[in-house]
C-alpha cells in the first residue's frame, strides 16, 4: 500500500502491466459497466418520451463512453504501451466520470421543477378551447 501513494507509482511512463488482482478487479468494472450500459440502453428505448429521457439517455452516454476508455486503457496496459500505459490515465478517468455523473445528478434534481411546470401547463391548458 505505501508504493500506491509514491510518485512513480502514478506518473511513470512505463509502469507494467496489471497483473492477477488489479486486472481482475479492472475488468469486472468495465464488465459491470457493460451491464449497465446495456439495461440503460434498454430503459432509455423505453422512457423516450417523458421526462426522465434525458437522465436515460446521459446515464447511456456515461456507461458506454467508459466501457470504451476502460477497455482502451486496459489494452495499452496490457500490450504495455510506454505513455498510454501510464496509470494516471486510470486517475484522470476515475476523475472523469465523477464529474459526469455530477452533471447527471444535475439533471436528477432539474425532474421536480420540470414536472411542476408541466403540471401548471396542464392546468393552464385544461380551460384553454
Amino acid at each position: 500500500m505505501g508504493n500506491f501513494l509514491t510518485w512513480n507509482f502514478w506518473f511513470s511512463a512505463r509502469p507494467g502491466a496489471f497483473i492477477g488482482f488489479s486486472l481482475k478487479i479492472v475488468l469486472s468494472f468495465i464488465f459491470l459497466l457493460i451491464i449497465l450500459s446495456i439495461v440503460s440502453g434498454i430503459i432509455k428505448n423505453r422512457w423516450f418520451k417523458s421526462l426522465y429521457s434525458s437522465f436515460w439517455s446521459g446515464l447511456y452516454a456515461f456507461f458506454l463512453t467508459n466501457v470504451i476508455i476502460g477497455l482502451l486503457l486496459t489494452f495499452f496496459n496490457y500490450e504495455m504501451v510506454p505513455f498510454l500505459s501510464a496509470r494516471f490515465w486510470f486517475l484522470l478517468w476515475v476523475i472523469s466520470m465523477l464529474v459526469w455523473l455530477f452533471f447527471i445528478y444535475r439533471i436528477i434534481i432539474k425532474i421536480p421543477v420540470k414536472r411542476t411546470q408541466l403540471e401548471r401547463e396542464k392546468e393552464f391548458k385544461k380551460y384553454l378551447p
